[in-house]
């Protein structure tokens, strides 16, 4: 008796395969092949609006596939250029036509496989391939800074041959725009004006990090005659966690690494009209030796307050000439007042020293000056001292897109001491 259910099993099984086989063995076409079968050539079936022979096709006008003489419809239609981008498009719900609602991909290759059926519901197949003609107005983009290590507070740049205002055409060029981490990070694009965009994480990068950038923009339409041209991928490799925070209050620097204080070192910074800014500023490069004339910085020479000084072990932090630098002439001066031109002095050993720790992308922080806040673009690296929400806003996809003015007459290389 208990072989009895599982015979029961084995019978009903068999009759429900032998049901299915019956069924399968009635679908098929006219001609009794089953649907599985290899696709039909559907060339004669389907027509494209692109050129005939070698022609290009201009990329501005969207491409067009449809069935001809109502014999059959288009069931799916798949276009991909030779970067593996797919070009969007509707199909009208008779199958008669299919558009690309997407605008093609300026100098490439496309790649077009239409799937059809015929009136017994045969499927069909027709690949087309076709090259786009090349674009005159090519956007360029370049990106910033040089391949190499950096500090944690390092922003990537990146700067554009051509102005874009338009938001939409600026959505455009932020969406080919790739910045990837490891670890991952939350971060976001900055319009800083109509040709160049800042990138920054939320937070600062996390230490050991690898960040690869990219742009996608060759052959993309940004705006009417303006196509993006291949861009030259970025890798950077971010070191230690290097934090200085110069205490105008206190005149004293305190310098971290990863969390840790590893220096306190006596400085003094910007006199009375002559201040050192406040917040956050970001390593731009080293200088063994800098000349600094106050003439540089609009003081006129022969007044009390002119210099032309030999200036060793020069760590710029911003383009109108703040260092943290050697000066030696004022070392009765450091952890007791402020009586520079707007640098951060310290002993000689104490700048070799800060010289060979720090590298750029470093932070570089001021507290308790009576000086402004560090510009956020403009005058070197300021990004850190606008807050994220606000950050955020300057971005074409998150935000409004719009452009954070700095002062037109921000020059470089102006050196303080």
């Amino acid at each position: 008796m208990n072989d009895t259910p599982r015979i029961r099993t084995v019978l009903s099984c068999t009759l429900l395969a032998a049901a299915v086989t019956a069924v399968a063995s009635g679908c098929g076409g006219a001609d009794g092949h089953p649907l599985s079968a290899k696709p039909y050539d559907a060339t004669r079936q389907i027509a494209f609006n692109t050129p005939s022979g070698n022609g290009r096709v201009n990329p501005d006008k969207p491409l067009e596939v449809t069935a001809k003489g109502g014999d059959g419809r288009i069931t799916d239609v798949t276009a991909v250029d030779e970067s593996g981008r797919h070009l969007a498009g509707e199909l009208s719900v008779d199958g008669a036509r299919w558009r690309s609602t997407a605008s093609l991909t300026a100098g490439t290759r496309y790649t077009v496989r239409v799937a059809t059926e015929d009136d017994d519901g045969a499927p069909g197949v027709r690949t087309l391939t076709f090259e786009t003609s090349p674009t005159k107005g090519a956007l360029t983009v370049k990106f910033g800074p040089e391949a190499g290590k950096y500090g944690v507070g390092q922003p990537i740049t990146a700067e554009l041959n051509r102005p874009v205002k338009d938001k939409a055409a600026r959505a455009v060029v932020e969406r080919a725009l790739k910045v990837r981490s490891a670890p991952a990070v939350e971060g976001g694009w900055h319009w800083v004006d109509d040709k160049k965009l800042h990138y920054r994480p939320k937070e600062y990068w996390p230490t050991g990090a690898t960040v690869d950038v990219s742009g996608n923009l060759a052959g993309l339409k940004v705006a009417d005659g303006l196509y993006g041209a291949p861009a030259k991928p970025l890798k950077l490799t971010i070191g230690d966690r290097i934090e200085a925070v110069a205490d105008a209050g206190s005149f004293t620097m305190t310098v971290r690494k990863n969390g840790k204080v590893i220096n306190t070192i006596p400085v003094t910074t910007g006199k009375p009209g002559f201040s050192t800014r406040n917040g956050i500023k970001v390593v731009l490069g080293k200088e063994y030796f800098v000349r600094m004339r106050s003439t540089t910085v609009g003081i006129a020479e022969g007044s009390s307050e002119s210099y032309d000084l030999p200036v060793y072990y020069a760590t710029r932090v911003t383009w109108s000439g703040e260092y943290v630098h050697a000066a030696p002439w004022s070392v009765g001066s450091q952890g007791y007042a402020n009586v520079s031109h707007g640098c951060v002095g310290m002993s000689t050993s104490n700048a070799q020293w800060f010289f060979e720790t720090v590298r750029p992308g470093d932070i570089v922080r001021t507290v308790n000056s009576a000086g402004d806040t560090m510009d956020t673009f403009g005058n070197g690296f300021g990004d850190w001292n606008m807050p994220w929400d606000k950050w955020v806003k300057g971005s074409a996809l998150t935000g409004n897109g719009g452009i954070s003015v700095f002062p037109a007459s921000t020059a470089r290389l102006r050196p303080s001491v």
